[in-house]
């Protein structure tokens, strides 16, 4: 598949690994949209655009609201044409012990990460079918794959968005759309840098071995990934070998969580 010429619609493309799938969509002559919160990061990609064939088209919305959604997609397929690519980066985390997180986080992941991707992509598909034509990518997470230690309201909306993408892959290749899934570990983002805070010593313990990924790795992945047809997209070897151990030995990888998990919860006492 070439870029050039195609529209893309990218939600929380205003930072991470929006932001860099954007760029590099941009670079390949795509024609960009942009559906992201109203806030500094947005400002700063107004004020110094990507600077491509085409001016990228910006608007603010929140993916929790589907009329927001529904009202800014509308306005880009009027600015750029019909959506070819919809790329779904809008996304909140925030990590902490279970029995401490108020019910509100759960709902509010839920409604951003998993719903967020649920709206975009029903306001883009009927079009897609119309056209018998397109390609949905949404980002899952290697807490996606497995439950982590301390992702008690992130985890279940990324494996929520992984099962949607598995299911209408399904349904929706004979209308020659393609759905691919993407499974980053951490990656090196503002969204990162927010949450590290909040991390219980567990959670540390279990991603401390794990070294965050530039996010223009990640995006990069990404566009290999629409080219090839890929339904699942893995940006690094570590989620890859995640996704294999944890399918082919889950017993195992129980038993190796369970005891970083341990070791981390008794020095946390003693300290």
């Amino acid at each position: 598949m070439t870029f050039r010429g195609r529209h893309a619609i990218v939600t929380g493309g205003s930072s991470g690994i929006g932001l860099a799938t954007v760029r590099m969509l941009v670079a390949e002559g795509a024609r960009v949209s942009v559906i992201a919160l109203d806030d500094d990061y947005l400002s700063a990609m107004a004020a110094a655009p990507p600077i491509g064939e085409r001016r990228v088209h910006l608007i603010d919305a929140d993916v929790a609201d589907r009329s927001q959604v529904d009202g800014a997609i509308a306005a880009c397929v009027a600015e750029h044409g019909p959506c070819d690519i919809l790329i779904t980066c809008a996304g909140i985390v925030l990590p902490g012990y279970f029995e401490d997180l108020a019910v509100g986080e759960f709902e509010r992941e839920n409604a951003v990460n998993y719903l967020g991707t649920l709206y975009a992509i029903k306001a883009v598909v009927h079009p897609m079918i119309e056209r018998g034509r397109g390609s949905i990518v949404c980002i899952s997470s290697a807490a996606g794959l497995l439950g982590v230690f301390g992702y008690s309201a992130y985890g279940p909306t990324k494996y929520a968005v992984r099962g949607l993408c598995e299911i209408i892959r399904n349904e929706l290749k004979p209308h020659g759309i393609g759905v691919s899934c993407v499974y980053p570990s951490d990656v090196d983002t503002p969204q990162l840098a927010f949450e590290e805070p909040y991390k219980p010593a567990e959670l540390r313990a279990v991603s401390g071995t794990i070294k965050p990924v530039p996010p223009e790795q990640v995006a990069a992945a990404i566009l290999k990934g629409i080219r090839k047809g890929s339904p699942v997209i893995y940006p690094e070897l570590q989620t890859r070998l995640v996704a294999r151990v944890s399918g082919a030995l889950p017993g195992f990888t129980r038993f190796y969580l369970d005891r970083v998990v341990a070791r981390a919860r008794r020095k946390r006492l003693r300290g």
